[in-house]
């Protein structure tokens, strides 16, 4: 038998483990219970919950980021094409350099991010993951469900060509991208 003093260790270890295995239970209960959490978006994250996800997020896209994304060479025609998605899908939450995100956009948890700057932040691969796969909980849809790897390459090469972008040669891409629609 352990010396007496091992026991009291051991019994102590297993008594602050079944606190903590206790604690960990209520709080998921109260979670799950929706008092420990609201899922309303007219009230922000607490500080912590939001750096914990965004946090999460980052990780992840880097972590699995499409080393094989396609990359397309950002000519007029790539530009234009991807104009026309962006348009239709992107620029109401995301906004572009001179237009705003739609006024609906800021009533979302998280806020939508304008993506002018994006390519600073993001590698060609996490971009295109971005788009591909979508955000869970940020009403970023999964864009690879409905569209092809090129569609998807042109929307980043676009994201990627925007800070070189003025307003007027946004807006006039936005226009010759609209004349061209089908």
């Amino acid at each position: 038998m352990p010396p007496r003093h091992i026991r009291s260790m051991i019994a102590g270890c297993i008594l602050g483990l079944s606190i903590c295995v206790l604690i960990a239970a209520v709080a998921f209960g109260l979670l799950l219970s929706g008092v420990g959490f609201r899922t309303g978006a007219n009230q922000p994250h607490s500080k912590l919950f939001a750096w914990a996800v965004h946090r999460t997020m980052l990780n992840s896209v880097r972590r699995h980021a499409r080393a094989d994304a396609p990359r397309l060479k950002p000519d007029r025609s790539t530009l234009l094409d991807g104009m026309r998605l962006y348009e239709r899908r992107c620029i109401a939450c995301h906004g572009g350099p001179g237009i705003a995100r739609a006024q609906w956009a800021s009533a979302m948890l998280p806020t939508p991010p304008y993506l002018v700057g994006a390519s600073a932040r993001w590698s060609h691969a996490e971009l295109y993951t971005l788009v591909h796969d979508g955000v869970k909980m940020t009403g970023m849809p999964a864009w690879g469900e409905i569209s092809s790897p090129e569609e998807i390459a042109k929307i980043v090469a676009l994201v990627e060509a925007m800070p070189k972008m003025t307003p007027d040669q946004f807006e006039a891409l936005r226009r010759e991208a609209a004349a061209r629609s089908p």
